[in-house]
């Protein structure tokens, strides 16, 4: 229970000041005195980890016992995984608590807590543009298959039909929640099986020719277009990490004294903690780098503003920049890349490659292996692959395979 301090007397005592100036009622709920006289309620909440306030409206208009009523509400969402700032964005756009839209979106509230910032954030940026639009109003008890084929063929006709399966999947998800919680009586979208147009198996493109790697890595070097996006080509390429990973890295995560970069679980795609082993071309590539971008928490941070992370298609910019094509080379492909070579050239045992590459490894009796398995393999190996990509920067023509 919150520890009230406020009460209706001090309130109306409460004068201007030459400045706005808080009083508070404990528990996230205080109110703001303004220069003019006016006095705000407002509301302090945390929700997945970031701090964030709500206005509940001016005193007195709103009185202290309302102010008080509507701060428990926050809270009750709050203890329910339900975010009160999208929920009061639902409500002013006119969303009632049955449509798709309401369902989704508490749904969405509840579901990011376990995901990374970035899978829940694509999850609810795909239903608004693609489902909220057409179905949002709707409400799930009489969502039907025909109205969820409608969102999933208008995306088709824009020609992304691996969207288009991505939404339907999220759509269900949202429809079993619905059922779940007695907002609908059945799912519509498995009606909907074998109704969109099969998709043509597109591999993410990777360069596999050493020579033309060796190339690659040259032109890197003479990037043109700042520090830190050509710190992260070259990191791409010597830690094969998933772009998203490594765009998002922060300092906090790197291990100078051990040569390690520790991704945490919330970052991973299996939502398993990894150690990246540093070669030291890496260590090197972000010492260098550190005094550019050590006033945010992110190794690379947006040019906009250091309170985020470069973007998600700076990397594939800059290698349409130097003239590699999406033909050629994608950010993910160099994980490709990777995994051939190591095998083909350096020939390494496919489960340390596997197991660098942050997949699924089991052992004989189908068990997961330790985030820490073949560690000191794959620092020798992360090491080796470093100078492998030397000596093609180098221009070698030929490189001594590992006995």
């Amino acid at each position: 229970m919150a520890n009230n301090l406020l009460t209706d007397t001090a309130l109306k005592r409460a004068a201007p000041g030459e400045k706005p100036y808080r009083l508070s009622d404990g528990a996230g709920l205080f109110i703001i005195v303004r220069p003019d006289g006016a006095m705000w309620w407002r509301m302090d909440y945390r929700f997945h980890g970031k701090d964030r306030t709500l206005s509940l409206g001016v005193y007195p208009a709103v009185s202290l016992k309302r102010a008080r009523d509507r701060a428990a509400e926050i809270r009750e969402q709050l203890l329910d995984g339900i975010d009160p700032s999208a929920m009061r964005k639902a409500k002013a756009a006119g969303v009632v608590s049955d449509s798709f839209e309401a369902i989704a979106r508490e749904w969405h509230a509840r579901r990011a807590p376990t995901l990374s910032s970035n899978t829940a954030g694509n999850l609810i940026k795909r239903l608004e543009a693609n489902a909220f639009p057409i179905i949002g109003q709707k409400s799930v008890r009489g969502l039907r298959a025909p109205d969820v084929l409608n969102v999933l063929q208008r995306i088709e006709a824009r020609g992304l039909g691996e969207t288009a399966r991505r939404v339907h999947q999220i759509i269900g998800q949202v429809m079993r929640y619905a059922v779940a919680t007695g907002r609908a009586d059945v799912d519509p979208t498995p009606a909907l099986r074998g109704a969109l147009k099969p998709l043509v198996e597109q591999h993410r493109a990777a360069v596999l020719d050493p020579a033309e790697l060796g190339k690659m890595l040259r032109a890197f070097d003479g990037y043109t277009g700042g520090p830190v996006v050509r710190a992260a080509l070259h990191l791409q390429a010597l830690l094969f990490v998933r772009p998203g990973e490594l765009r998002q890295a922060e300092w906090s995560e790197i291990d100078f004294d051990r040569n390690e970069w520790r991704i945490p679980g919330e970052k991973m795609k299996m939502r398993e903690p990894h150690i990246v082993p540093l070669p030291l071309q890496a260590r090197k590539i972000l010492q260098d780098l550190h005094p550019f971008t050590r006033g945010s928490r992110f190794v690379f941070p947006s040019p906009r503003t250091r309170e985020r992370c470069m973007s998600e298609n700076a990397v594939t910019a800059a290698l349409r920049t130097l003239g590699f094509g999406g033909d050629v080379v994608t950010g993910h492909g160099f994980r490709a890349t990777a995994r051939t070579l190591l095998d083909e050239k350096l020939r390494y045992r496919v489960e340390v490659i596997e197991m660098q590459l942050a997949h699924a490894v089991r052992d004989p009796l189908g068990r997961a292996y330790n985030r820490t398995r073949y560690l000191e393999e794959r620092a020798a190996m992360m090491q080796a692959w470093g100078d492998y990509l030397d000596k093609l920067k180098a221009g070698a023509d030929v490189v001594k395979m590992r006995a």
